[in-house]
């Protein structure tokens, strides 16, 4: 990385380049006063009033491809950005990140899954755009600067996912890594608009079928690619693959736990990284885009309940307690019953291919288990939480009553 230092003949008081290195100091440690950061960002912007001194830019820039060489993805930098330290520092990662890619030509190098988080960042590019959207003081967005390199060079490895710039070709190929059973796009269509309504009715009911149909659907279809990819050479193994997803506050555990039944009822796994709100999804193409679309509709059903169970007089509804065990217990029904209704497809689908079947989904669970492995050697298990029993019985209620999409009513009991 370039060094936030340079020579200068006046006292390093009176040098924006030694004061800014001092702050990124102070930043970096966690024993340091607030105080002092505010003493060190407050004389930066007496210093340099326009946030030109420069060698930022470059730091910036340099240490998120630092982070992409120990795994990182551009959403993964703006997403911590935004958890550790505020909204308006989030932006400012997706402006650096977004200008990093500007000079290294990702558009046209970069693997499609890279160029589509780039796309989801904005336009806002590099500190000067960032700047002039935000209207905030000097010593304000100096101090937003000044905190996000420190914690871009404080950010552990992770796992490599894609391919890191250094690998990439000076113009991708297109359709060159299609993974085995790739997902129909005709059938993810009909899915996201099936959840698309089940997230607008008022209904209970009605989004209770709709969400039903959308899991019967592309558990059918996910069993069909299963049979398809066994026939081809390279097997199950070839077609397993992972993505990350990212939890927000506030209760991103709870969430962590409805992705988790998401996935386990679609033959995925889900690896965590709690500190960072961060989630790796390890499954078939087909499966994790199912896990994606139903986990994010889900989320969203699971907060409006939340909100109809916390409305009245009781004090207790509204605690974090509550709320917690609310999204706990909504997490772990709404597992049974996807698990329920990829079951009744899996019989179906025997009725089809007959014994058959079973050996394939066999081969295709042992693939992604040992992709997981593969990834996560050291992977811990984590124990369950002491949850609110109120809110328990609230939550699971409520997931009764959640639209899977089977077509069939609410579970009632």
């Amino acid at each position: 990385m370039r060094t936030p230092w340079r020579t200068s003949r006046r006292s390093p008081e009176d040098d924006p380049s030694v004061v800014f290195a001092h702050a990124v100091g102070a930043a970096r440690q966690q024993d340091v006063p607030v105080e002092v950061l505010d003493a060190l960002t407050t004389a930066l912007a007496g210093l340099s009033p326009d946030l030109d001194l420069p060698e930022v830019p470059g730091s910036l820039a340099d240490a998120v491809t630092t982070l992409y060489g120990r795994g990182w993805q551009p959403a993964d930098v703006a997403h911590v950005a935004r958890r550790r330290l505020s909204q308006r520092a989030g932006k400012l990662a997706a402006a650096v990140v977004t200008a990093e890619a500007s000079s290294s030509g990702a558009a046209r190098r970069a693997p499609r899954e890279w160029v589509d988080q780039l796309d989801a960042l904005g336009t806002t590019t590099g500190l000067p755009g960032w700047w002039r959207s935000t209207g905030v003081e000097p010593a304000t967005a100096w101090r937003d600067v000044v905190r996000l390199l420190a914690l871009l060079l404080q950010l552990p490895a992770m796992e490599q996912l894609l391919p890191t710039p250094a690998g990439w070709p000076q113009h991708r190929v297109e359709g060159a890594a299609v993974p085995a059973g790739p997902v129909d796009e005709k059938v993810l269509g009909r899915v996201r608009g099936l959840l698309a309504k089940a997230e607008r009715t008022e209904f209970p009911e009605e989004a209770d079928a709709l969400t039903a149909k959308a899991q019967q659907l592309m558990s059918r279809h996910a069993i069909d690619a299963a049979v398809l990819a066994d026939r081809r050479p390279a097997g199950a193994e070839a077609g397993v693959v992972a993505r990350r997803l990212h939890l927000d506050d506030p209760y991103a555990e709870p969430k962590a736990h409805l992705l988790q039944a998401v996935a386990t009822a679609n033959g995925a796994r889900v690896v965590l990284l709690p500190d960072l709100g961060i989630a790796t999804v390890v499954g078939q193409p087909v499966d994790l885009e199912l896990v994606d679309l139903l986990f994010t509709s889900l989320l969203l059903q699971a907060t409006r309940a939340l909100a109809d169970a916390s409305r009245g007089e009781s004090a207790h509804t509204r605690a974090a307690v509550f709320r917690r065990g609310f999204l706990y217990s909504y997490a772990t029904r709404v597992g049974e019953r996807l698990t329920e209704a990829r079951e009744q497809a899996t019989r179906e689908a025997a009725g089809e291919y007959g014994s058959a079947l079973v050996p394939v989904l066999a081969r295709r669970e042992e693939a992604v288990a040992e992709r997981v492995e593969e990834l996560f050697p050291r992977l811990r298990v984590r124990r369950g939480r002491t949850v609110d029993p109120a809110g328990w019985y609230a939550g699971r209620q409520a997931a009764d009553r959640a639209d899977l999409g089977s077509g069939r009513s609410p579970l009632r009991g």
